[in-house]
């Protein structure tokens, strides 16, 4: 059942902990009760936003219209053949506990991306990826409900036009769909990831051999990583990377190499060199810095935090600062991968 409420403090809906409000807000739990509400005549026109864990989101302002929190639960195996499984989870289900739940069924596919926040609903939207896996990598389908009609649709891969933090979602149908759950394709049998970021080097250090290495050692290794480098969100406000990793061309790769010996570069194709955005923004300065209640995390300069009562502004306003310096600093333009509203 429906229960709409007026003037909800959105703080303890987003990971930076911004003290903002929201006209009307209401949480929704499963399909039915989402088509009852696009069809409501009142909210009609009322410029909608859809949350699941408030964790790539930075608010500026009051939202003046309705949020929709999308929390439909339930994860089921629809299938399977010899070599895969396929997974459906709701869209309000926690991301990591889905990859839990893969790991500990033997599932293969989502290890590497162990503890990254969010729901399932957010994950290809932005298609999220970390330590050499991306989402569609393992994505099958999804199904979405249109916001202006109510008409369901299931979208298939070559729909979603992924892209490096990007999809369809976040281009030409901004804002017109509402996901509702999630198909993964997960291996029986599985293609271990280590040799993206320390994952090898933690393995060792865990004392796991090669010969005995499981998709649960790697989800091990993944998750002492990422708490390792990454603030939580229940101590300070952050939305975990705030930047997405440049691309640029292998020739400007080969010449700031010169330059900069330690720039550190993978290959993503014949002519082009991911580089990550959190060595630009440290050798820039900004690692450790803070004003006032924002600032940049002391141990990844990646990640933009609220010590407790910043703004949304206050932290825009830092991200630009940082994006200018380091477009001087290194003539790489480094964009947001946070949601900016």
């Amino acid at each position: 059942m429906l229960n709409i409420q007026s003037y909800v403090s959105l703080k303890p809906y987003n990971t930076f902990g911004i003290d903002v409000s929201a006209r009307y807000w209401v949480d929704v739990t499963n399909e039915n009760d989402l088509q009852t509400l696009l069809h409501l005549t009142e909210f009609i026109d009322t410029p909608k936003l859809i949350i699941g864990a408030g964790s790539n989101i930075l608010f500026r302002h009051n939202f003046d219209g309705l949020v929709i929190k999308m929390n439909i639960q339930g994860v089921s195996v629809l299938r399977e053949d010899d070599t895969h499984v396929y997974i459906k989870a709701g869209a309000g289900v926690n991301w990591h506990e889905l990859v839990q739940f893969c790991v500990n069924q033997e599932f293969a596919g989502m290890e590497n991306l162990s503890l990254i926040p969010g729901t399932v609903g957010a994950a290809p939207m932005q298609n999220i990826g970390a330590y050499g896996v991306e989402l569609e990598q393992i994505f099958e389908s999804l199904t979405a409900t249109h916001i202006r009609t109510g008409e369901t649709r299931t979208f298939l891969h070559a729909d979603c036009d992924f892209g490096y933090r990007e999809s369809v979602f976040k281009k030409s149908l901004k804002g017109q769909y509402i996901i509702t759950g999630v198909t993964f394709q997960l291996d029986k049998v599985p293609t271990f990831h280590t040799r993206y970021g320390a994952i090898q080097e933690t393995l060792t250090e865990m004392g796991v051999a090669e010969h005995n290495l499981s998709i649960k050692d790697i989800s091990e290794a993944v998750i002492r990583i990422r708490r390792s480098k990454l603030p939580d969100p229940a101590q300070i406000g952050n939305a975990g990377s705030f930047f997405k990793n440049p691309e640029i061309s292998r020739a400007k790769f080969d010449t700031l190499l010169s330059q900069y010996p330690n720039l550190p570069g993978y290959p993503i194709g014949e002519n082009v060199v991911k580089v990550p955005a959190g060595w630009l923004i440290e050798q820039a300065g900004w690692k450790g810095y803070r004003s006032g209640d924002v600032g940049v995390h002391a141990r990844q300069a990646l990640v933009l935090v609220n010590y407790g009562n910043g703004r949304g502004d206050e932290i825009l306003n830092l991200a630009k600062e940082i994006q200018l310096s380091v477009l001087n600093k290194f003539g790489i333009e480094i964009t947001p991968e946070v949601n900016v509203i």
